[in-house]
């Protein structure tokens, strides 16, 4: 079954020529130029969302918070503008990738091969070499050796675990897993990172700072 992507772009030349070779490489491409139909677009069967942020009708900032509400499918982002607000903006709000036009084509290509060789929304056990965690039973062992972490230690971890290799922002993770009477602050939750980090030991690594984002679950080759 060929894969579908979802391509929201709303230029006629670099559309046809993107949708060109996404069929050339064996995908099967859904092209959409407006961000409001992209908006009401059903995403089911779709892998992958690849989508332009100057669009008409919506901003791609706006298709892309109301695919995260509904959806775990990833998002690369095409953008004209490369300034770092921008690409900390779009991560922010759930982007997988951020690909700065103008850009080779095969360059596209070859992100969207590495964005779909990477695990999707995972709900199961997680393992990282010896760094193993269970979402399930809410268990973390490192080797043979189980590590005893707060709610929040978990929560954290299992949060980076469900999308490993892809950076969380810091506000994403304030906002969903510390408590916002008590707790809610980032400055807060890079204290919980630092524990966490020293209760995993040597592990304590795999969990990588993403400079001027947020955190990422790194392999354990990392």
């Amino acid at each position: 079954m060929t894969d579908r992507i979802l391509l929201v772009e709303d230029d006629v030349s670099l559309g046809e020529q993107v949708a060109a070779r996404l069929r050339a490489a064996g995908f099967e491409p859904t092209w959409m130029r407006d961000g409001r139909a992209a908006i009401a677009a059903p995403l089911e069967g779709y892998v992958l969302l690849v989508l332009d942020l100057m669009l008409p009708g919506a901003h791609g900032f706006d298709v892309l918070k109301r695919v995260r509400d509904e959806s775990d499918v990833p998002v690369l982002v095409l953008s004209a503008r490369n300034d770092t607000h921008d690409k900390v903006r779009a991560l922010e709000l759930g982007a997988d990738d951020y690909l700065t036009k103008p850009f080779w084509p095969e360059e596209l290509v070859a992100r969207v091969r590495a964005r779909l060789r990477r695990p999707l929304l995972l709900t199961g056990a997680v393992e990282l070499g010896d760094l193993v965690i269970d979402l399930r039973s809410r268990r973390v062992r490192v080797g043979a050796h189980e590590v005893e972490l707060t709610r929040v230690e978990f929560e954290l971890l299992a949060a980076l675990a469900r999308r490993p290799g892809t950076a969380v922002s810091r506000a994403w993770l304030a906002e969903h897993v510390l408590d916002p009477e008590r707790e809610g602050s980032e400055r807060t939750l890079d204290v919980h990172v630092s524990r966490l980090r020293k209760k995993l030991g040597p592990r304590g690594r795999s969990v990588a700072t993403v400079w001027g984002v947020g955190y990422r679950l790194e392999s354990s080759d990392a």
